[in-house]
């Protein structure tokens, strides 16, 4: 349990916080269908004193999944409450409070669906990630489960998968979490909660992915083809369901909206002036009205199907040295920075490099020098770091450097500190920076790949961006799925902030932090037409990635799973939106390649080159 003289942050106003922490056991993970079968509150002031504890088990009404994990069986939990009986009292202790949870997100969107059908508002309007916290502290554990965390803050964890167990070993990470963040003058990574108990934040049921790939628009006069892509608008004889499931039972791509990759439009009044018509003739879409349409349905050709090539299953990780086929840009991209290198990994461990496993964080000069000198850092074999954190181990300081408000933080801590000829005099000195526990992660430079290892959970991969903190701009993360052609399927394989979720599940965006964003993907739920997955990040202001500075990206096999490669991508001055990362098909195999290619238009002109129509 917190005492007050451990976590009294009273006197810091950027940690002083009234907070709840809470922790939920579900029937499963998808917060729009599974359920709360437990949870647990304990409350806390800004002085670290305790000021409630609440803890329920409840009644479902569903079958309660995973016993093997958490251990509540249907029998124990019949006698329990229902969660619309108890959310008052948990809304009281979440009532203007920070909520607290170890991967906050998955806790609050399951209580943002219970709240939500007990009719009721979630009173949460900020979160604070603990996984996310610690990913900006980077303490030495060898991951950031909860169970690796309590063992390196020596934290007793005595009932894993039990809530009340649970939240109050989440009490004593966060204690000294907290303690390390005030230590190294972490900014605290809360999250602004907006209403999310509005069900249309819910993706809608998946539609059934179209197994062809889209031949283009038909001839004059000729058939539809399977895998065309075909939106409908304005009033119909026959009702719009009725069409829609026609059209998907002839192999036809329905799609909600109109790009210059919509094979036909479909509307009985052509001249109605709608979005989609007036896209349609902007793009020269064919125009059919119902009646043409019904009758082409009937005489459907066989299109082509998508190639179906999934990876093959191996007992250890792979690396390879062969580029894979650079993509050529999106056909909206106008200003693509020259001069990116062939894709490739790095030829020789970081252990066998100068640098081994130093993390070197570079201070002042502009922003071309700056990058210069983290690619040297990286050629060196160390790792570019953007954040003061307790993985640094050196500082370089350019011209302006001593100036950061980072460097009397660096200094009490007594963290080495060089100038920029250090970076090339160092080319012989051996690395006596020890080994971290977990330490693994491959450092790839700007284009470098690897392959993806097969793993017992069929490829849940987690790919993540941060960058320093800025009050000018917000930076969203997208990801787009796309097919053999570079084009995005249908319109919910672009994920954004307005739809986080892809119908399927298999790829989410996780807003962890106003400087880090997350794209979860499941490769083993991704449709037969999914070849590739984009990922990009687009300021939302008036800055380029020339004023944000690097973005670090690292791939993990999970949400608190060790660092299986990572990147410091800069972008060169004026670009504002920025490539980070591919995950892609080559043959049988995933890889993962870190691109940091940047474009001057904005993220509407980016998708649109992979099909999606931005109204």
């Amino acid at each position: 349990m917190l005492s007050a003289a451990t976590l009294d942050v009273s006197h810091l106003p950027d940690y002083a916080y009234d907070w709840a922490l809470v922790d939920v056991e579900t029937s499963g993970l998808i917060a729009r269908r599974d359920r709360i079968l437990s949870i647990a509150v304990l409350t806390f002031g800004p002085d670290g004193v305790q000021s409630g504890e609440y803890s329920t088990l409840l009644n479902p009404g569903c079958d309660p999944g995973p016993v093997h994990v958490h251990g509540l069986t249907a029998e124990r939990l019949s006698g329990a409450p229902t969660f619309d009986q108890v959310a008052g009292r948990i809304g009281a202790l979440l009532q203007d409070r920070v909520m607290v949870a170890h991967n906050a997100q998955f806790d609050y969107d399951f209580l943002a669906h219970e709240f939500a059908r007990a009719r009721l508002f979630l009173p949460v309007t900020q979160r604070l990630c603990t996984l996310a916290l610690n990913r900006r502290v980077e303490p030495p554990a060898a991951d950031l489960s909860l169970a690796s965390l309590a063992a390196h803050y020596r934290v007793p964890q005595t009932s894993a998968h039990d809530a009340l167990d649970d939240t109050r070993v989440l009490a004593g990470i966060f204690r000294s979490s907290l303690s390390e963040a005030a230590r190294l003058d972490v900014p605290l990574p809360l999250v602004p909660c907006p209403p999310r108990q509005d069900p249309q934040f819910a993706p809608n049921p998946p539609k059934t992915p179209c197994a062809y790939r889209n031949p283009g628009r038909p001839a004059p006069g000729g058939p539809l083809v399977q895998g065309m892509k075909i939106a409908i608008t304005g009033e119909t004889a026959t009702s719009r369901a009725e069409l829609v499931a026609r059209a998907v039972t002839a192999g036809l791509n329905i799609m909600s909206s109109v790009s210059r990759h919509t094979s036909v439009l479909v509307t009985n009044d052509a001249a109605s002036g709608s979005a989609k018509a007036r896209r349609a003739v902007a793009e020269g879409v064919t125009v059919i009205d119902e009646h043409t349409f019904l009758k082409l349905l009937g005489e459907v050709l066989p299109g082509t199907p998508h190639e179906n090539q999934r990876p093959k299953k191996t007992s250890e990780a792979t690396t390879t040295a062969t580029p894979p086929t650079t993509p050529s840009p999106p056909p909206a991209a106008t200003a693509a920075v020259a001069g990116m290198p062939a894709p490739r990994r790095p030829d020789s461990p970081r252990s066998a490099k100068p640098f081994g496993r130093r993390r070197v964080l570079v201070l002042g000069g502009t922003h071309e020098e700056a990058s210069a000198a983290r690619t040297r850092v990286v050629e060196l074999g160390g790792a570019a770091a953007i954040n003061l954190s307790a993985s640094v181990t050196d500082v370089v300081l350019l011209p302006g450097g001593e100036l950061d408000r980072r460097m009397t933080r660096i200094t009490a801590l007594q963290v080495p500190v060089h100038g920029h000829g250090w970076l090339g005099a160092t080319a012989s000195e051996p690395a006596a920076v020890p080994a971290e526990d977990g330490a693994t992660a491959d450092v790839l430079p700007r284009g470098g790949v690897i392959d993806l290892p097969s793993l017992p959970t069929a490829g849940h991969w987690h790919v993540s961006a941060s960058w320093a903190q800025r009050t000018d701009c917000e930076i969203d993360v997208v990801a787009l799925v796309l097919d053999e052609d570079e084009q995005v399927s249908s319109d919910g394989d672009f994920v954004f902030y307005s739809a986080p979720e892809s119908p399927d599940g298999a790829t989410r965006l996780l807003c962890d932090g106003p400087t880090e964003q997350t794209i979860a993907i499941d490769l083993g739920a991704l449709p037969p037409a999914a070849h590739r997955i984009a990922i990009a990040a687009a300021i939302d202001g008036a800055a380029s990635f020339g004023d944000i500075g690097a973005v670090q990206i690292t791939l993990a096999p999970g949400v608190d799973a060790p660092t299986t490669a990572q990147a410091t991508l800069d972008a060169a001055t004026s670009e504002r939106t920025l490539l980070l990362a591919e995950i892609y098909r080559r043959g049988s195999r995933w890889r993962f390649r870190a691109v940091g290619q940047g474009y001057d238009h904005g993220l509407e002109a980016l998708v649109r080159g992979y099909g999606v129509d931005v109204q």
